[in-house]
C-alpha cells in the first residue's frame, strides 16, 4: 500500500460509471490511473414496454474503445445479468485481456460466450475471497457478501490515491443460504482506511432490515405441506438460492419437477453441473410425462413472475400453453415482487389464474414468500460503520435511491460534502486525499436492435416513439431536376396522425406550403434533394403542430423526371 501511495504524486485516479447510475441495470464501473483501466462488472439492462423492438440496452463503450490498450481486466462481483449480461456486447467492441469472476459467474459467462461464439476473445479466471489480483497501479481483493445468488463478492482496490471499495449487490443475512458475509475483512478495510466507497442503492428507501432468505424458504415449505394438487412456482430466474431450495423442497416432498422457461433451464443446468444442486435426473420430467403422476406429485417451475406476455406462466394463464392448463386444485406461488412498471401486467396474470380456479399466493407482509437480495437502510448503516469511507458514491439505483443513500451515509459518518450523487459518465478524481467531479466521458445508453451495436438504433427508437404518439405524414412531390420545376400538385398522405377526410383545410394548406417551399428551393442557387426535404420538414412541422398539437414524422418523397 505504501508503495502505491508514494506513486500518486500529481497523477489522479479516476472512478466513473458507464452504467448503473440513475437506473437499475447495466452496471459497469471503471477505475483509471495513468496507463491502466480496470472494469468492475459489465451488465445489461432489459428494455421496458416503451422501447419497442429493442433487444437490450448497453452502455456506450466509446471511452473503453479509445483507451483499449490501457485495459488490464474485467472484474465481476456476481453472476446476475445486470452485472454480466453486457459482456458479449463489450467483447465485440473492446479487447478485454482477462475476466476475473467468482465460480458461478464464471460458469454463466462461459456458457453465454459459447452461445455467442465469442469464447476465443478472452480468458476467464475464477476467483475466490482469498484471491489477489495485481497490476502496476492496482492491488485487488475480493470479499464475500450475501446476495440472492451463490458466490457473490465485493471488490476492494488499492490505488495510488487510496482504497476504492465496491460492494457489488449485497445485504447482511445472518442465516444465509450461501456463504457468510466477511464482516471481519470489511472491518479490516475500515481500519486501513477506505477513500471512496461505491455501494448498492437498490433498497436505499426501505427502512429496517431485509428479511432473511431462510425465513422465505421456510414459508414456502409450509405451502408444500398444505397443497393438495399441483404447485406452480414463479420467481426471478436470477434468484439462484431460491430456485435451488425450491427444487430441493420438491425432492423432499416427492414431487417431480417440470421446468418451463429457457432462463430457468439454463441456471438449473449450470448449478447442477457445479454441485450446488444435488438432485437426480429422475426428479425432472418432461411436460408430456406429467399424466403418469398424481397432481400432488408435480411441481411446475415457470418463468413469468413479471407478467411477461411470452413467458410460460402468462401463456398458461391465457390458456395458450400447449402442455398445461389450470385446474381448480392448483396452487400458484408468486415468490417475487413486481418491478415498478410491471405491476399491471402481473395483476392481469394473477386475475386470469384466479378466474381459472387456481389458488394464487402472492408475497405480502402477512405471507412472506419473497425477500430482496439488497441491503435496507439499517444494513447500509452497518456497512458505513464497518468501512468508514471518507468519500461515497451511491451506485446501482434510480436518482431518488442514490440521493436517499447519500442521506443515510450523512446520518452515519460521511460528511455531506463528501457524498457524490453522480450520473453515468461523471468522473470522480481522487488525488492525494481529495476528491472532486471532473469532466464527463461518453455514457449515453445504446439500444441494441438485432446485431446493431453502433448506437444508430437510438435514432430508430426515437422514430418509433414519434410514430406511436404522433403518426407520420408522407409528402409526395414530382419535379424535373433538368428544368428545376414542380410538375404536379404535391400529395399529402397521413397515417396515424389525423383523419384526412375531416381535415380539408389542413391538407389544402399543407399542399400550399409545400408548393411554396419547393418552388423557392428550386429557384435557389443550388437546389438539392436534401435541401428540398429539409425545407418541407421545417415548414410543415410547425404548421401541423399549431392545428393538431402533434409532431408527426414527416417523410418527403421526391419523384424526379428523367
Amino acid at each position: 500500500m505504501e508503495n502505491l501511495n508514494n506513486m500518486a504524486q500529481n497523477v489522479s485516479t479516476k472512478v466513473f460509471a458507464l452504467g448503473g447510475l440513475e437506473e437499475v441495470g447495466k452496471n459497469t464501473y471503471c477505475i483509471e490511473h495513468d496507463q491502466e483501466i480496470i472494469i468492475l462488472d459489465a451488465g445489461v439492462k432489459f428494455p421496458n414496454s416503451s422501447l419497442l423492438g429493442v433487444e437490450a440496452v448497453i452502455p456506450d463503450y466509446t471511452h473503453l474503445k479509445e483507451n483499449e490498450e490501457k485495459i488490464k481486466g474485467l472484474l465481476i462481483t456476481h453472476g446476475h445479468e445486470d452485472h454480466i449480461g453486457g459482456i458479449p456486447y463489450l467483447l465485440r467492441q473492446v479487447k478485454i485481456p482477462i475476466i476475473y469472476a467468482p465460480r458461478l459467474a464464471a460458469a454463466l459467462i462461459r456458457d453465454r460466450l459459447k452461445e455467442h461464439k465469442l469464447s476465443h476473445l478472452t480468458i476467464i479466471k475464477e476467483v475466490s475471497d482469498n484471491s489477489l489480483v495485481s497490476t502496476k497501479n492496482f492491488k485487488i481483493k475480493y470479499f464475500a457478501v450475501n446476495h440472492s445468488i451463490p458466490d457473490a463478492f465485493g471488490i476492494a482496490v488499492d490505488t495510488p490515491n487510496g482504497k476504492v471499495v465496491s460492494t457489488g449487490d449485497y445485504k447482511f443475512d445472518w442465516t444465509p443460504l450461501g456463504h457468510n458475509a466477511d464482516v471481519e475483512k470489511m472491518a479490516q478495510f475500515g481500519k486501513e482506511g477506505v477513500t471512496l466507497l461505491l455501494a448498492d442503492s437498490t433498497n436505499a428507501e426501505v427502512p429496517g432490515y431485509t428479511p432473511t432468505e431462510t425465513e422465505i424458504i421456510s414459508n414456502i415449505e409450509k405451502i408444500f405441506l398444505k397443497a393438495k394438487g399441483r404447485i406452480f412456482v414463479t420467481t426471478f430466474a436470477s434468484n439462484v438460492h431460491r430456485i435451488q431450495h425450491i427444487v430441493e423442497l420438491a425432492s423432499k416432498y416427492d414431487r417431480k419437477i417440470i421446468v418451463f422457461g429457457r432462463s430457468l433451464e439454463r441456471i438449473i443446468k449450470i448449478i447442477r453441473e457445479m454441485g450446488h444442486l444435488k438432485i437426480a435426473d429422475k426428479s425432472f420430467i418432461k411436460p408430456n410425462e406429467a399424466q403418469k403422476f398424481e397432481d400432488s406429485q408435480i411441481l411446475i417451475l415457470a418463468t413469468g413472475s413479471q407478467g411477461e406476455a411470452l413467458a410460460a406462466l402468462s401463456r398458461i394463464a391465457n390458456k395458450r400453453h400447449q402442455h398445461i392448463s389450470i385446474k381448480k386444485t392448483d396452487t400458484v406461488v408468486f415468490s417475487s415482487s413486481a418491478i415498478p412498471g410491471n405491476k399491471a401486467d402481473v395483476e392481469q396474470v394473477v386475475n386470469r389464474l384466479a378466474k381459472s380456479g387456481a389458488k394464487v399466493i402472492e408475497n405480502s407482509p402477512e405471507n412472506l414468500i419473497h425477500t430482496s437480495g439488497h441491503a435496507s437502510q439499517e444494513e447500509q448503516k452497518l456497512l458505513f460503520t464497518l468501512l468508514k469511507p471518507t468519500f461515497f458514491m451511491p451506485m446501482h439505483g434510480d436518482y431518488r435511491m442514490l440521493k436517499q443513500h447519500g442521506e443515510t451515509a450523512n446520518s452515519v459518518n460521511v460528511k455531506k460534502e463528501n457524498v457524490f450523487v453522480c450520473a453515468n459518465g461523471d468522473q470522480i478524481e481522487l488525488l492525494n486525499g481529495t476528491a472532486k467531479v471532473e469532466k464527463r466521458v461518453p455514457a449515453d445508453p445504446v439500444y441494441v436492435d438485432g446485431k446493431d451495436l453502433s448506437g444508430q438504433t437510438t435514432a430508430i427508437v426515437r422514430d418509433r416513439e414519434i410514430l406511436s404518439k404522433d403518426g407520420l405524414i408522407a409528402v409526395i412531390i414530382s419535379i424535373d431536376s433538368q428544368t428545376n420545376t414542380l410538375l404536379s400538385t404535391p400529395r399529402i398522405i397521413s397515417r396515424g396522425s389525423f383523419y384526412v377526410k375531416q381535415s380539408g383545410y389542413i391538407i389544402a394548406e399543407s399542399i400550399r406550403i409545400t408548393k411554396e417551399v419547393v418552388n423557392q428551393t428550386l429557384k435557389g442557387p443550388k437546389p438539392t434533394f436534401s435541401s428540398l426535404k429539409n425545407g418541407i420538414k421545417q415548414s410543415l412541422s410547425p404548421f401541423i403542430y399549431r392545428y393538431k398539437k402533434r409532431n408527426p414524422l414527416i417523410i418527403p418523397v421526391i419523384l424526379n423526371k428523367k
